[in-house]
């Protein structure tokens, strides 16, 4: 399986040599937000209902796998599968160390997980999203962990997050930040919703009065506006663990937002970090979504590279992952780090790594179609 570098190609190729062979520490961060519950801003999860338990699930999955009984079952989608099945077949065929975070989620999950004292974000048109003084905590946990992860780490430390309604919120970040982010966002819908996220972000700034306050702005107070506590919290990772090692922040639009976040952090309070240490890495369902830009939203932020594995789900038995070939899904759950990570360890190729997903979707999925 190829492994394709959009941007910053030097940066990219470099850091997929140095961390060739080696096995990464999966840092999953599990965050919820209100504006996931607003009618058709999110494909994963069918309903609002459902939306609330998307994390709780993934993250149950992730750890545990197949069982008979979970506690949070993989909600339906409208189409598709849940990318966590991408990430659940990576971690058993290497025995991926995982480590679960709770960074605000509206109950606990029912598996082992790192309780963060988060809370969850209200709705990204309110202008409050976050107490600034829970954005900090969560902060100083993000930087905690991602420093005792990266010295841990034998290798690298692969930062993944489930937070449904995430890219609006990303969009608010970025948008706060400066970047020129409007309609290069994606989205779980196979055609991004690029006018109702951009009606709840502007919304949130303006109550927030964002564009009123003095330059340099707090990036924290961002978050405290219209962001979500998984952002802070893989910010906080990414400029510690890149003290010590290799990043790789696995996903899509919410990752290029937390490490935008990051450089704004690290600037705002003149921390020294090894931003060329930390790459974005998702899949080419993102990476080449044309409802979107990512690529050109990555170009905007200027020094990330942004990678993608090239999986294919075209040859699937299963229509649920066939669907992803058609822009459902696409990413979450660090699913296009983890298929990154198979070809890193093992030289998996697009068939193998599709070979173990579809072992894994036995009963989980449709059965197969004739």
């Amino acid at each position: 399986m190829t492994i394709k570098c959009y941007t910053q190609q030097p940066i990219g190729q470099q850091w997929l040599q140095r961390h060739r062979g080696q096995l990464p520490h999966l840092a999953c961060v599990l965050g919820f937000t209100e504006t996931g519950l607003i009618e058709g801003i999110s494909a994963a999860g069918a309903t609002p209902e459902d939306r609330q338990y998307t994390a709780l699930a993934d993250g149950e999955f992730l750890v545990k796998g197949r069982q008979p009984n979970p506690c949070f079952p993989l909600p339906p989608l409208t189409a598709g599968a849940s990318p966590v099945l991408i990430s659940r077949a990576v971690v058993e065929a290497f025995g991926l160390p995982v480590t679960l975070f709770n960074a605000g989620l509206p109950q606990p999950p029912a598996v082992p997980s790192v309780d963060l004292q988060g809370r969850w974000a209200r709705c990204v048109s309110s202008g409050q999203a976050l107490p600034l003084g829970v954005v900090e905590h969560l902060l100083q946990q993000g930087l905690d962990w991602g420093a005792g992860l990266g010295q841990k780490a034998q290798s690298y430390l692969m930062v993944a997050e489930c937070v449904v309604g995430g890219t609006t919120t990303a969009l608010g970040v970025l948008r706060g930040l400066g970047i020129a982010a409007e309609g290069k966002v994606n989205s779980s819908h196979p055609c991004c919703n690029h006018a109702q996220k951009q009606e709840l972000v502007e919304a949130g700034l303006r109550a927030a009065q964002w564009w009123e306050q003095q330059p340099p702005r707090h990036p924290l107070a961002l978050v405290a506006a219209v962001g979500d506590p998984m952002q802070v919290v893989a910010a906080g990772m990414a400029i510690a663990g890149s003290q010590h090692g290799g990043v790789l922040l696995a996903g899509g639009t919410q990752m290029l937002a937390v490490y935008a976040l990051a450089e704004a952090i690290a600037e705002f309070y003149q921390w020294s970090w090894q931003p060329h240490r930390v790459i974005v890495g998702t899949t080419r369902w993102v990476a080449e979504d044309p409802t979107g830009d990512t690529v050109g939203l990555a170009q905007a932020i200027g020094s990330v590279s942004l990678l993608a594995s090239q999986l294919d789900f075209s040859p699937s038995q299963y229509a649920a992952l066939r669907a992803y070939e058609e822009g459902y899904v696409k990413e979450g759950v660090g699913a296009g780090g983890c298929a990154i990570a198979s070809h890193l360890i093992q030289g998996w190729t697009s068939q193998q790594l599709l070979a173990a997903i579809e072992q894994l979707s036995s009963g989980q999925l449709p059965d197969t179609e004739s």
